[in-house]
């Protein structure tokens, strides 16, 4: 067989898979389906916020009277079908206000999640609420804040500091929202006791 028919039967054989390689790339093109409900489920699978924002405050008012701030260096929204939530991935901090407007209250921790179907909260690591109308100090893990029923609760274990000592929910806590009525689980702890003048 001579050179030049080796070539040009080689440059066939090339030219061949190539035709063969576009033919395929033809057919997957093809028969892919532009189907907006698959492309927003694999979107979703891959658990991609739909909106993200950064050093975010957010203010909260009802009847023109400020009740609470939020700030958070990052929040991600995600519009999950089953329960939409957001996420504070690198933390939170809020504080309520009381009527006229003086700060009633504060919270911190270093991650949280707000499921919006729910009304369910759900703050941990670190966990640190202070009550500044009387100085009492909560220190969690974690901590749930469920808005229908306006209580916040925590099934770890749990430290409360007040004039009175300091009080300790082995298997957590639970209060009011404002952070009062406090019921400890498993409780124990160290209470001050003032000694009454001898007459």
């Amino acid at each position: 067989m001579s050179q030049r028919k080796q070539g040009s039967d080689n440059l066939l054989i090339h030219h061949g898979f190539l035709v063969l390689r576009i033919l395929i790339g033809l057919v997957i093109l093809l028969s892919c389906e532009n189907d907006i409900e698959k492309i927003n489920e694999l979107t979703s699978e891959l658990h991609l916020p739909q909106q993200t924002g950064y050093d975010v405050e957010i203010a909260f008012t009802d009847s023109g009277v400020l009740k609470w701030k939020l700030f958070a260096p990052e929040i991600n929204r995600y519009e999950s079908k089953d329960n939409p939530y957001i996420e504070f991935p690198r933390g939170i901090k809020i504080i309520d206000y009381d009527r006229a407007g003086k700060v009633e209250s504060r919270l911190t921790a270093n991650y949280a999640i707000y499921y919006q179907e729910d009304q369910l909260g759900e703050a941990k690591n670190n966990v640190v609420a202070i009550k500044e109308t009387t100085g009492e100090k909560l220190y969690t893990e974690q901590l749930f804040w469920d808005q229908k029923s306006e209580i916040v609760y925590s099934n770890t274990f749990s430290r409360i500091i007040n004039d009175q000592g300091t009080h300790i929910g082995e298997k957590g806590f639970e209060a009011k929202q404002d952070l009062s009525r406090w019921k400890l689980h498993r409780s124990r702890g160290t209470v001050k006791i003032k000694n009454e003048p001898e007459d």
